[in-house]
This record gives structure tokens, C-alpha cells and sequence, in this order.
């Protein structure tokens, strides 16, 4: 069902699931990168671990796919060193756990890998986008019969053992994990700080020079809709500035009666645009009336008051500005209603003024017949149904950010924070409160408007406030993020890529900060992507990763003791050929730097859980230091 009706009924919100029990009332506390607050260093912690190596797999196969833990890919399996075999993990466990069966394999299949059903899983290079290309198939399989192992020659065995420890690269430099419940390694997650109780007091939210406010700051209060600023529309049309919809300078002529009666009636033409709109795959008879015959005329509704809703110009963050803009949730969906039905003026070219701009119509949503649409539309119009029934009262602000005076890594002398690791959970679930890392293409969103879904794209589809970023953001440059403060999240999912569902309504619980925006603080980071696997060790690739990172993770102007921790996982991993290890390392480097606590998800993969804790446990047993870390620590110190 798609969170529209239910036996021909509205779906309230009593209805909704909700996420997490409320975290108290309305906090003024944040971490807003646009308030004045001074800063300090952090201090390390400590943690125990012995006989530690760290050989380099230079493999891009051996590479952990950024995987949900629905996903049957996103498994990992080890041999142990033991002639004995372990119980099987539970449904529960068998995503974080890893299998302790050792098994023969023939040199025929070098890189194969058996997981627990007996099944061969030969590693390829999977297809993973934050662009439009569709999932692929990552593994061949086949069943293997259960029956006891030939001896071998010594020789052969010799071959067998030398196979072995390539396919499980890790299991001779730690000791494995017992096969039972350990989900989760270093620092309890409940002693990191989060959002609001780590905040300070926020200022008084009024517009500057870099921060333009889009509403009353005067008569902001709780639960009321924020009053539009100033009160009659005013019309910019120039290269600083979003061309609106409902400019006078918006005309064009109209060539025939058919494309007039479309852009008068352009709802009524949905149907034939996508021939799945109204499918039964798509929507049920009860649902598709109910969207057509109350959802979508408000949404009209809507779109249509953007005069009287967006009444000031909203500011372009261009490349090489640090500026902020502040909106009501309400505008936001005013402009998202317009992206929907698809009539911002310059969008729909590559060859426009905007060419250096994401998409922000959602024109290719409506078209072909891919169930991931279908999945999206379902999650996008939970959000339209919701924000026509009832007026959103918050607050969202946007922040572009970049580095200007990065830091001499060579000769830094912090040294890592603390570290959560776990293979359980997710970064919006688990990691309410933290900075949360949005895995990003350098076009903010991805291919949301299109076939991409994957972390990036799944997480602009639930908390869609997100998508209008794409509005007004030009492309990241290396040394730049986009910080966004304050929005809600709207749907329950499962699933990942092709396996994409929309699940639920979600009623989203965060506090909300001094300046009325959801302590939901997310950075968009995007990573380079590699066509060869070596060539992300090389050092200028390394600065870049490691200063993309700080750029999102400092805060200049607030103390440490009062920066929630991080929440991020496998960023640039999949298809952009990142190392799993290599970059977890980049980003513990740039948080201990930044003065932040990390709450690693491995998305499943207990594998990297272990490794990536004994690495960080060797380095703050040895107080090895930031600069050291990565630029002078030679092979014979680990």
C-alpha cells in the first residue's frame, strides 16, 4: 500500500511507525555550521589488541560492496584456521557472522569463496551507481555435493592452503571472532555524543551577508507554519538566483493546441507519460482515485502558491562560496510540488545554464516501466500525502562548505577518537543525533530522479526535503560538502537497489533544535571513483579523500565536547573501486582531526567490523598519531 488510502480511506497518523522513542522535548542546542562558537582538541582513547599485521590486498575484488544488510549480496564468509566446523548462525546473525567451516577447494576456482548453502561465489566487479545504470548480478554461482575431500598430495595441499589464504586474506592476521552473537566492537555507542543533549545554545536565527533567511525570524514559533519573507512575491530573474516557475519572465509560445492543453492539464497526461502509473504493480484501484482525486489536486494546489510561499529570491550556492540558506519545511514542499509536475524553466536540458546543476524536475521518474520508479513514486507520494494533510512547521538550512587552508597531514599530531563499529544497524536508524554521512555523488541526490537507488538515493527518497538541494547546489568541487540541518523523515523502506520497497509511513520523533529544525544533521560527501584499484594509494588521491572528509566533519568555530559523533560507513566503496579498509581509515584520520567520535556501519560485513576495530585498536595502543598514521608508518613498525 502506498501510504495514500486503505479500503478506499485516508491513512492517519496513528498509523504511522514510528522510529525511535522521542529524545525529550524541543532542545536549543546545535551544531549549525552558521553559529560562533570557539573550539578545542580532542583526546584520544585507548583500547587493547596484540599481534597485528597489515598486508595490502591489492585486489579491487576483495573490495566490500556499501550493501544493506536486506541484501543477499552484501554477505561475507571466512575460513577459520580450525579442522573443526562451527554451528551455522542464526537468520539473526547470519549478515554480521562469519562462517568458521573450512573448506577444499580445486585450483580451477582460484577466488571463489563458499558460503554456508554450499554455494560457489565467484567475486566480480559490481555495477553500484548514484547514477542511473541498473544493479548487477555480482556472483556465478553453483552447489557443491557434500562429500568428504580426497587427500591430497603435499604439494597440492600446499596450493590448497596458498588458495585459501587468498580467498580469506584476513584470517592469519587476527584472531577470528567466535561464531555466536558479537555484533558490534569498541566504545558502546550510548557513550558517543548526539544531538541535542551534546549542543550549545544557538543564536538568534537572522540573516547575514553568507546566510539568507527565507522566512519571519520574528514570528517563529513552536508549531506554528513559519510566515514567508518578505510578504509579497518578489520577481529575480538573473544568474544569482533559482528562476522560478511563476516568474513574468517564465513565458514562451506555445506551438499547438496539444502542447497548450498539456501545460494547462499536465496531470491528466501522467498516465499516458508512464503506461505503469496506474498498473496493478503500481497502484490499486482505491489508491490510484484517491491520488487523482484528492493527493494530486492539492499538490496542485500547492505548486501553484508559489508566489505566496517562496516570496523571496532563493540564493544559488555556487562553487567556491561558503553561504547557508534557510527555508520552512512548507516552501520546501511548495518547490518539491513544482519538481513533481515538473516546471522550473532551464531544468530539462544538459545543455542549459544549469548544466552544472543536478536535475530537479522529476520528468524521468515518469518515464519507462522500472519497478524501482514505481518504488519511488510509492515513497514520494507518502511524503505529498502527508505535507498536504497536515502543513510542516519546521525549518531546514543548507549549507555549502568548503576548505580553504586544509591541514599538513604529514605533521599532524592527533591522535584517533573513539570508535564504534558495528555490522548491525544503519546510519539513519542507529546513528539518530550524529552527523550522518551521505555517500554522495559530487550532483547532490544522485540518480533520485532516475534509476539510481542506492544509500545516497534511498536517503533522499525518505527524507525527501533533501531532493530540493538539487535546486539550487552546483556541483561539489574536491574541496567542498553540502551540510543540511533539519529534515524529517517520512517513509519506512527495505530492501536495497532492485530490492527497493516502500514499507511505511514513519513519523519522525527527533527533537527539534533552537531554530526549529529536526536534529537530523546529514553531509554530503562524494569520493573520487577509481578506475584502477592501486591508484587510490597514491598520496594526492589520499589528500583529497582525506580533505573531502574534514570538509564535512570540522566545525571551525565550536568546541569539541560539544560535536555529536559520526555516523558513516563504507563511503566510495562499490563502484567507485574505493578500498573498504583504506577508506574507513581516511575518515577515522579526518574525525580525529575534526575532534569527533565514529560510529562505523559495516552494512553487514563482520569481516570489516573486525579488521577495521584491531586496526584502529593497534594504532591507539601505540598512540600513533594522525600524520603518522598513514604518511611515515613503515611495513616493519606493524
Amino acid at each position: 500500500m502506498l501510504g495514500l488510502s486503505q479500503e478506499g480511506k485516508t491513512v492517519s497518523d496513528n498509523d504511522i511507525i514510528q522510529k525511535k522513542p522521542t529524545n525529550g522535548e524541543k532542545s536549543l542546542a546545535s551544531n549549525s555550521p552558521d553559529t560562533d562558537l570557539s573550539k578545542e582538541t580532542p583526546i584520544s582513547t585507548e583500547k587493547t589488541m596484540t599481534n597485528l599485521t597489515l598486508p595490502m590486498n591489492t585486489s579491487s575484488n576483495a573490495d566490500v560492496e556499501m550493501l544493506s544488510p536486506e541484501s543477499p549480496t552484501s554477505k561475507t564468509f571466512q575460513f577459520s584456521n580450525s579442522g573443526e566446523s562451527a554451528p551455522s548462525p542464526t537468520v539473526s546473525q547470519a549478515s554480521c557472522v562469519p562462517s568458521c567451516t573450512p573448506v577444499e577447494t580445486s585450483s580451477s576456482i582460484n577466488t571463489a569463496v563458499v558460503n554456508p548453502e554450499g554455494v560457489i561465489e565467484k567475486p566480480e566487479e559490481t555495477a553500484m551507481e548514484t547514477g542511473d545504470c541498473e544493479m548487477q548480478n555480482s556472483s556465478i554461482s553453483s552447489v557443491l555435493p557434500k562429500i568428504k575431500p580426497k587427500e591430497e598430495p603435499a604439494a597440492s595441499q600446499s596450493k590448497q592452503a596458498q588458495i585459501r589464504r587468498y580467498t580469506c586474506i584476513n584470517v592469519q592476521m587476527y584472531s577470528p571472532l567466535p561464531c555466536s552473537v558479537k555484533k558490534w566492537l569498541g566504545t558502546p555507542i550510548e557513550e558517543l555524543r548526539r544531538m541535542p543533549q551534546c549542543g550549545q545554545t544557538l543564536p538568534h536565527l537572522r540573516a547575514a551577508e553568507n546566510h539568507r533567511v527565507l522566512i519571519r525570524t520574528d514570528l517563529l514559533k513552536d508549531g506554528g507554519v513559519p510566515v514567508p519573507y518578505p510578504s509579497k512575491f518578489r520577481d529575480t530573474w538573473d544568474d544569482m538566483n533559482v528562476k522560478m516557475p511563476c516568474s513574468e519572465k517564465n513565458l514562451f509560445p506555445v506551438e499547438n493546441e496539444v502542447s497548450f492543453s498539456i501545460c494547462v492539464h499536465p496531470v491528466r497526461f501522467l498516465p499516458q507519460f508512464n503506461p505503469l502509473f496506474l498498473s496493478p504493480q503500481g497502484l490499486e484501484h482505491s489508491e490510484a482515485q484517491h491520488l487523482f482525486d484528492v493527493i494530486l489536486p492539492q499538490m496542485i494546489t500547492l505548486a501553484l502558491s508559489a508566489p505566496k510561499i517562496c516570496t523571496q529570491p532563493i540564493p544559488l550556492l555556487k562553487q567556491n562560496m561558503n553561504q547557508s540558506l534557510t527555508m520552512s519545511q512548507e516552501q520546501i514542499a511548495c518547490l518539491l510540488a513544482n519538481a513533481f509536475f515538473c516546471t522550473f524553466p532551464r531544468r530539462n536540458s544538459r545543455k542549459s545554464e544549469y548544466s552544472n546543476y543536478p536535475e530537479i524536475n522529476f520528468y524521468r521518474l515518469f518515464e519507462g516501466s522500472s519497478p524501482r520508479k514505481i518504488e519511488k513514486l510509492k515513497t514520494l507520494l507518502c511524503y505529498f500525502r502527508r505535507i498536504t494533510t497536515s502543513k510542516p512547521t519546521g525549518l531546514v538550512t543548507f549549507t555549502r562548505q568548503s576548505l580553504s587552508c586544509p591541514p599538513k597531514w604529514e605533521s599532524l599530531t592527533t591522535q584517533l577518537t573513539h570508535l564504534h563499529i558495528t555490522c548491525e544497524g544503519t546510519i539513519e536508524d542507529q546513528g539518530y543525533g550524529m552527523l550522518q554521512v551521505d555517500f554522495a555523488n559530487r550532483m547532490v541526490g544522485g540518480g533520485v530522479t532516475g534509476l539510481g537507488l542506492v544509500q545516497e538515493e534511498i536517503r533522499f527518497l525518505i527524507n525527501p526535503e533533501l531532493i530540493v538541494s538539487r535546486l539550487f547546489t552546483e556541483a561539489l568541487e574536491h574541496n567542498e560538502c553540502l551540510i543540511i540541518t533539519g529534515t524529517e523523515q517520512y517513509s519506512k523502506y527495505s530492501g536495497y537497489a532492485e530490492s527497493y520497497k516502500w514499507k511505511a509511513n514513519h513519523k519522525d520523533e527527533t527533537p527539534r533544535d533552537g531554530w526549529n529544525r529536526r536534529c537530523t544533521e546529514i553531509v554530503a560527501l562524494d569520493a573520487l571513483k577509481y578506475r584502477h584499484f592501486m591508484e587510490q594509494f597514491q598520496p594526492d588521491k589520499i589528500t583529497r579523500e582525506l580533505n573531502k572528509a574534514y570538509c564535512g566533519f570540522r566545525r571551525p568555530n565550536v568546541d569539541t565536547q560539544n560535536l555529536s559523533a559520526i555516523a558513516t560507513g563504507n563511503w566510495g566503496c562499490g563502484a567507485f573501486g574505493g578500498d573498504t579498509r583504506l577508506k574507513a581509515l581516511l575518515q577515522l584520520m579526518a574525525a580525529a582531526e575534526a575532534g569527533r567520535d565514529v560510529a562505523y556501519f559495516t552494512f553487514g560485513d563482520a569481516d570489516l567490523m573486525r579488521d577495521v576495530h584491531d586496526l584502529h585498536t593497534f594504532l591507539t595502543d601505540r598512540q600513533v598519531t594522525v600524520g603518522k598514521n598513514i604518511f611515515h608508518l613503515e611495513p616493519t613498525e606493524i
